[in-house]
């Protein structure tokens, strides 16, 4: 319980009509949430406009509302704020309301296109073995210091993310580290929040469904370290060519990583295969239990945040090489008759490109690859075609299915995919919209020695059809049909 005027520190309101001494329960921006005493924030989102709902949420008991616009019947029962942006508010409330939980630890950001969950998770792990009690926002999963909450969004809401801050400061974490997605850089999820550092991964197509432009895409990143304090670090990607774009206004301490440019901390592969990496690092060569080059800018970027946190570096390295990252990322399993099976999140160009370019370093003896990829639903349709011709550029087979087709046709998925393919891998080229059956096709085809490849869902538990949610599990697909060899 706090007061209204607690809530009301640092956020810019340009008219209070009525008193700011009273308590607020709990801060709500969804009027299905609405409960007595509560403050229901009004935000126009891409589906609804809570501004709607406003006139409902004060007969629910809301004492208090926060709007851009004034209802056409206003009630003298609920106090009202007019701001310019009730998102930017939103974000702003739910951290005063929290008593600002993101200043009482090291909250350390994770940005770009590819690798935000590994590095996150690489992040959290280590700095558990280094004995500091942690949490985690990511992808896959939340945690807080070992007991986990599941995560529906890359980045929670504003309300869901200080109240689980919140929760890790009462269980007295050290350090949070979290992805930062794009969409909730643009929709102001992180307003409020203080940062300790950010990190940036690298910058490829996606999500230009939402932003419509890469440059607004690469703006939305950018902001995030535009925003960051004076007090925190910013660590870059040098090899990445948006990666020095992200340093240029930032207040921040600005630190870059990279394999191939001069950078602040640097590595050198000296061994990729599917048992692991052995990287030469600040001139101490360490074997990881991780596989390929995007893993090697993955483990890179750990250790420089961990050196950028003052750590042991002995210590640093010594964790790193324990570590297999996140859950679905180059995820392999061995049949009986050694047939190679990898399962791997990559759902954007570049990010299937990185996993079979890896699969091609690797191979010795000139293995087969079979590759088993799909699209999401109402998502960036632009990018359907480049996978499709990414796969078969770097596949010997390539089986088109689906992925989560969410509310679209699957077939007319696979056919936007199917128009990126040159004619001269037609042939080599099938399509199944039923995702079972393609996985099953695909490890009937693979001979021993040969690699499948299941890109897209990683660590996902579900496919989701029409609105509905089915238990799938890429992983446990290719158990079961492994088993039947």
């Amino acid at each position: 319980m706090r007061y209204l005027s607690d809530i009301l520190t640092g956020l810019p309101f340009t008219e209070l009509q009525g008193a700011a001494d009273v308590e607020i329960s709990v801060v709500v921006f969804d009027s299905r949430k609405v409960i007595p005493g509560c403050l229901f924030v009004a935000v126009k989102g891409t589906l609804a406009d809570g501004h709607d709902y406003i006139e409902q949420a004060v007969k629910d008991g809301a004492a208090a509302i926060i709007c851009e616009e004034l209802p056409a019947h206003v009630t003298n029962t609920a106090d009202f704020l007019m701001v310019a942006n009730s998102a930017i508010a939103l974000g702003i409330a739910a951290a005063n309301f929290y008593d600002n939980p993101s200043d009482k630890l090291k909250l350390i950001g994770v940005t770009g296109t590819n690798g935000k969950t590994t590095i996150a998770t690489l992040l959290y792990q280590l700095f558990r073995d280094l004995g500091y009690k942690c949490g985690l926002l990511s992808t896959v999963e939340n945690q807080v210091n070992g007991k986990v909450v599941p995560a529906t969004h890359t980045t929670p809401d504003p309300v869901a993310l200080n109240e689980l801050l919140n929760e890790m400061v009462e269980q007295g974490c050290d350090y949070c580290f979290m992805e930062v997605s794009s969409h909730a850089i643009a929709q102001h999820r992180i307003e409020g929040l203080k940062f300790s550092g950010g990190i940036f991964s690298n910058l490829t197509h996606d999500h230009l469904d939402y932003h419509k432009t890469f440059d607004n895409y690469l703006k939305a990143k950018k902001a995030f370290f535009d925003d960051l304090p004076k007090s925190a670090f910013a660590l870059t990607n040098n090899d990445d060519k948006n990666g020095s774009v992200m340093l240029q206004n930032t207040k921040a301490h600005k630190k870059t990583y990279g394999l191939k440019s001069m950078a602040d901390y640097r590595a050198k592969i000296l061994e990729n295969q599917f048992g692991g990496l052995l990287l030469l690092i600040d001139n101490y060569e360490v074997w990881f239990k991780m596989v390929g080059a995007f893993n090697a800018y993955n483990l890179l970027a750990v250790y420089a945040a961990a050196m950028l946190l003052e750590q042991d570096r002995a210590k640093v390295l010594t964790g790193l090489s324990k570590l297999t990252g996140a859950e679905g990322r180059f995820d392999y399993i061995v049949a009986p008759n050694k047939i190679i099976g990898i399962v791997d999140y990559a759902h954007t160009p570049d990010a299937v490109q990185n996993v079979l370019s890896t699969i091609h370093d690797i191979r010795k003896n000139g293995e087969k690859v079979i590759t088993v990829i799909g699209c999401g639903g109402d998502r960036d349709k632009t990018k359907r075609p480049i996978m499709a011709k990414v796969a078969c550029d770097w596949s010997d087979k390539v089986i088109l299915t689906s992925d989560n087709p969410r509310s679209e046709d699957p077939v007319q998925i696979i056919k936007d995919m199917e128009a990126g393919i040159d004619a001269a891998f037609k042939r080599s080229t099938v399509s199944i919209t039923d995702r079972h059956e393609a996985i099953k096709t695909a490890c009937m085809l693979a001979h021993p020695g040969d690699i499948i490849l299941l890109a897209g869902k990683g660590h996902e538990k579900y496919q989701e059809i029409k609105g509905v949610r089915n238990h799938f599990d890429d992983k446990e697909e290719l158990l079961n049909q492994f088993s039947q060899m």
